[in-house]
C-alpha cells in the first residue's frame, strides 16, 4: 500500500470537515482507508457505496448500481461481528440490495 496516498487520503477526510465524506471523493477515500484498517472505515464506506447506488445517475445504470450495492454487502459482512456499526451497516446494505432486486423483477 502507498503510505503517500494513505496519508493523502486522511488529510482529505480530516480537511473535509464532516462525518461522512459522501460522494465520489468519499468512495475514494473509503475505498483506500478500508483496505488499511477495515474495522474503523468498512462501515463508512459501505454507508457511502449504498448512498452513491441510490443517486438518481446510476439508478438509471442498473449494472453500475448493482456493482455498487453487492460492494456495500461485502464490506459491511467482512466487518467482524464485534463492530457496532456493523449490524446497522449490513442491514442497510442488504435493504438496498433487495429493492433493487424487487424492482429489476417488474
Amino acid at each position: 500500500m502507498d503510505q503517500d496516498m494513505v496519508l493523502r487520503a486522511k488529510v482529505q477526510l480530516l480537511s473535509a470537515n464532516r462525518r461522512v465524506v459522501r460522494g465520489a471523493e468519499g468512495l475514494w477515500i473509503y475505498r483506500l482507508l478500508t483496505q488499511v484498517e477495515p474495522e474503523v472505515y468498512g462501515s463508512k464506506l459501505a454507508y457511502v457505496l449504498v448512498e452513491a447506488g441510490a443517486s438518481p445517475l446510476v439508478r438509471e445504470l442498473p449494472g453500475q448500481r448493482l456493482a455498487l450495492l453487492d460492494e456495500a454487502v461485502a464490506v459491511a459482512t467482512a466487518l467482524d461481528a464485534a463492530n457496532p456499526y456493523r449490524a446497522k451497516t449490513l442491514a442497510r446494505a442488504l435493504a438496498a440490495r433487495r429493492e433493487l432486486d424487487g424492482q429489476q423483477t417488474m
